[in-house]
């Protein structure tokens, strides 16, 4: 069963998903950082022999919150295709858009959109720049300072490691809020973590077996 976690924030309530995405009720918005949709396609389109399925269960991952949230407005926080080899994943990326015409779509260029180039026409995606202030939030894709709002920002990939007995180690994904930004884990499986020690403050939010735990 999935348990999401609903946490105050800015003001504002937001919840914490497991299928790594952020949902802000007040404005019925999903937030979704670093998806990198066709990453294993580009390292295969390279010469690198990774395995093929990334996109496709990602893509059924947020269908699945779709189902279960009334989602108005997905706000993509960066590095939406990983590189412009990722055609495949443009096809996949049309076959879902499809499903969710009435679904508005915001994109804010990340480092890796710069490469690959803002989605085709066809999508219908709004395209913005960083940072893209909405009420007490700024978002964003790499984490910053913005005047005045609370940072949501992607691009690091956050995670954590929970040590048990001997040498027993678990790498989770994770959120990470600090005093003025928060980190959204990347929504894509083929990221790596980012497991920088915690700073004073900051809160983290692990992700497993379906479940948000506060750590």
């Amino acid at each position: 069963m999935t348990q999401d976690l609903a946490i105050p924030c800015a003001g504002d309530t937001l919840w914490l998903l497991p299928e790594r995405a952020l949902w802000w009720p007040a404005q019925r918005m999903l937030m979704v950082a670093d998806a990198h949709f066709g990453k294993a396609a580009t390292f295969r389109a390279r010469g690198v022999p990774v395995p093929a399925g990334s996109t496709a269960r990602a893509v059924a991952r947020l269908d699945a919150v779709l189902a279960r949230l009334p989602v108005a407005h997905i706000a993509w926080l960066g590095d939406l295709l990983h590189a412009r080899e990722a055609v495949a994943a443009t096809e996949a990326l049309a076959a879902w858009r499809a499903r969710h015409a009435q679904i508005a779509c915001t994109l804010v260029r990340g480092n890796h959109d710069r490469h690959a180039g803002d989605p085709p026409a066809s999508l219908d995606f709004n395209v913005v720049e960083e940072p893209w202030t909405m009420g007490p939030f700024a978002l964003c894709h790499e984490p910053q300072d913005v005047a005045g709002h609370y940072v949501i920002a992607g691009h690091v990939h956050p995670g954590v490691i929970l040590s048990g007995r001997g040498r027993d180690r678990l790498r989770l994904p994770c959120f990470r809020f600090g005093k003025t930004c928060a980190l959204l884990p990347a929504f894509g499986e083929f990221t790596g973590l980012w497991t920088a020690p915690v700073a004073p403050g900051e809160r983290l939010y692990g992700i497993a077996d379906h479940k948000v735990w506060r750590l």
